[in-house]
Formats: C-alpha cells, sequence, structure tokens
C-alpha cells in the first residue's frame, strides 16, 4: 500500500468506539481481481473521495465495501435502496418519547446523518434503484462541501474527517434508473468484474475449507459455464455470482451437488429455460 492509504489506516484503526458501534464494524474477505484496484480504491478514499462501484450482481461490491470497513477498523452504515427509499430512511425522522411524565418530541438520527457525525463509512447499496427525486439530498454530503442542513431539524451537519461514502450499483437491471448526472459526477467511478478462475479458487477454498476438492473442481467448472452463458446473454448475470457459487459449495458439503447448484442457483433464476439450463450444465460435470 502507499504511503497515502498507511497513514489513513493508521489514524482511522487508533480510533476508539463505543459496543455498539464496533457491531458495525465488518468482516473482509475481498479478493481483488487485479493488482491495482483494492489499492486504487482505498486511495480515492482516503482523499474524502465518494466511491461509485459498478458491476453485476454477485461480483462482490459489498464484501469489497465490508472489507473497507475491516481494513480501516471503522464502522459501516449501509443503505439498502429502493423505490420506498425517502428521506426519512436516509436522515432519520421525529418520535415522540415520554420524560418525566411528559411527551417529548425527539429526532433519531438515521445512518447518514450517523456516519457523517461520527466518521463512520456511509454504504448505498443499488443506489440506482432509488427514486431520482430522493437523493438531491445527498448532493452537498458527497462535494467539497461535505455538509448537510438537515430539513426535519435545521440542523447543520459538517462531516467528520474519516467520513467516507461507497455506493454500488447493477447497471442495466430491472427496476433501476439511470443515476442523475449532477449525483453521479460526485463520485469517482470503479468498475468491479468477477473474480479470475484463480482467484475464484482461492476464495472457495478459504470459505469453506472443508470442502472437498472434487466438489470445488465441479463448481469451477461450472462456473467458467455459467459466465460464459451469461456474457452470450443466454443466462442472467446473477447465475455467475460469487455469492451463489459459495452458498452452492456450502450446501453441497452435505448434499448431492446437483440439488446444492439448483437451490443456491438455478431457482433464484425467474426464467424456466434458464433454471433448465443451469441444471443441464451441472449434470454435465457431475460424473
Amino acid at each position: 500500500m502507499n504511503s497515502l492509504i498507511e497513514r489513513t489506516q493508521i489514524e482511522r484503526t487508533t480510533r476508539t468506539y463505543s459496543s455498539e458501534e464496533q457491531l458495525l464494524i465488518q468482516e473482509g474477505g475481498y479478493v481483488s481481481p487485479s493488482d491495482f484496484l483494492l489499492e486504487d480504491i482505498l486511495t480515492a478514499l482516503s482523499l474524502s473521495k465518494p466511491v461509485l462501484l459498478k458491476g453485476p450482481s454477485g461480483s462482490g461490491k459489498t464484501r469489497l465495501a465490508q472489507s473497507i470497513s475491516a481494513l480501516f477498523h471503522q464502522p459501516m452504515q449501509s443503505v439498502n435502496c429502493s423505490v420506498d427509499l425517502d428521506a426519512e430512511a436516509l436522515l432519520g425522522f421525529k418520535t415522540i418519547l415520554t420524560q418525566n411524565g411528559q411527551s417529548v418530541i425527539e429526532f433519531v438520527d438515521g445512518p447518514v446523518v450517523k456516519a457523517m457525525k461520527h466518521g463512520h463509512i456511509l454504504y448505498i447499496d443499488e443506489i440506482n434503484m432509488a427514486k431520482p427525486e430522493t437523493l438531491p439530498i445527498l448532493h452537498s454530503i458527497l462535494d467539497h462541501r461535505r455538509m448537510l442542513t438537515n430539513p426535519f431539524t435545521g440542523e447543520v451537519i459538517i462531516a467528520h474527517k474519516d467520513f467516507s461514502v461507497i455506493s454500488a450499483i447493477n447497471e442495466g437491471y430491472i427496476g433501476t434508473s439511470p443515476m442523475n448526472e449532477a449525483l453521479k459526477n460526485r463520485f469517482v467511478s470503479f468498475s468491479i468484474p468477477y473474480l479470475k478462475m484463480d482467484q475464484l479458487r482461492t476464495v472457495l477454498e478459504t470459505s469453506v475449507p472443508h470442502a472437498k476438492p472434487e466438489i470445488i473442481d465441479i463448481l469451477m467448472n461450472l462456473s467458467s459455464d455459467l459466465t460464459k452463458q451469461a456474457e452470450n446473454g443466454l443466462l442472467a448475470d446473477e447465475a455467475a455470482s460469487v455469492r451463489s457459487l459459495l452458498d452452492a459449495l456450502e450446501l453441497a458439503v452435505h448434499m448431492p451437488i446437483e440439488r446444492a447448484v439448483m437451490y443456491a442457483i438455478a431457482e433464484l433464476l425467474e426464467d424456466k429455460m434458464e433454471r433448465d439450463l443451469v441444471n443441464e450444465l451441472t449434470a454435465t460435470w457431475v460424473k
């Protein structure tokens, strides 16, 4: 790692957190598909740049964000976007409490406000699933101002120096919208590809160390087939997901591999022809 990242890591790992905050520090395990990708992302975050991770489902975007949280020993607040996402889900909400027999209105900070105030990582997953009109509230957080005027309380919040933003998108998926240019231009963008085969084997062997080598061999061959079929447009990208492959491997330790793949990969696909194709590909590798 370069000196900038090392300095940032030292500064952040020496901070102390409450027991509640420590529960938000994630576990690592991401394997970078290139020699420079992870280091380049860490460099951008060390420069306080908001980072956008683009890649197919299951390519490891969430695991990458979790690994950064582990590396910096920094709590991570998460937002899972949907069409129902609103300002309250991001910033917080007012609630009524009873104190000394009287009703008191109190504001409960949301993930964005908590991350800004306490210097946490803010992870916004599938940001292009949110309605475009919801997201402009983030503009002042993501640019050089790094501040927010909370519309619910009027409080002006200046981001802690360690506050970092990581967003992730699956481009071109049903239910997603193109990101507003004003929002997209506030990020430094990185494409997150699927792992190379030797890297994938390392992940499988490390994640499920008690799996038999012959099972891993079958899943490696199957993964190669699934990736090719996804690239040719015959399968949805999620069929080649590393996450699903890991689920299949864990199941295959305790049941026949055909059933493991069916439950962890094939049955997740909406199209019956795609499900049948996955099962047929599996059968070609099972002796």
